[in-house]
């Protein structure tokens, strides 16, 4: 039995590209980095190529319904993306709670 497609796809975030030396501690370059981390995402069926994940899911979360998805359904893509940014952002030495903390942002 395959499990449904999500009402928001996105593939999670490879290794953070740090470029080392004194630019920022690696931690917070890797939320920096995946604040702006772009990829392809799929909401309701509709493509978004190349779109800022973080940005796109705030904006679907602030209204579902425009988005042609519920607000549980964007409530999982929220935590779908927390749990694999989350994984990439602490293997550069950050907390995974620094990214639920920009979801609670104004």
């Amino acid at each position: 039995m395959t499990s449904p497609t999500p009402a928001i796809a996105f593939r999670a975030p490879g290794r953070i590209p740090y470029p080392g030396g004194c630019v920022l501690e690696p931690g917070p370059y890797a939320l920096d980095y995946l604040l702006k981390w772009t990829t392809d995402v799929t909401v309701a069926g509709t493509l978004y190529p190349d779109a800022p994940v973080f940005g796109l899911l705030r904006g679907v979360l602030a209204d579902p319904a425009a988005h042609g998805v519920t607000p549980q359904e964007a409530e999982a893509a929220r935590d779908r993306f927390l749990m694999l940014a989350g994984q990439a952002l602490a293997a550069e030495g950050g907390d995974p709670a620094w990214l639920e903390r920009e979801f609670a942002r104004p």
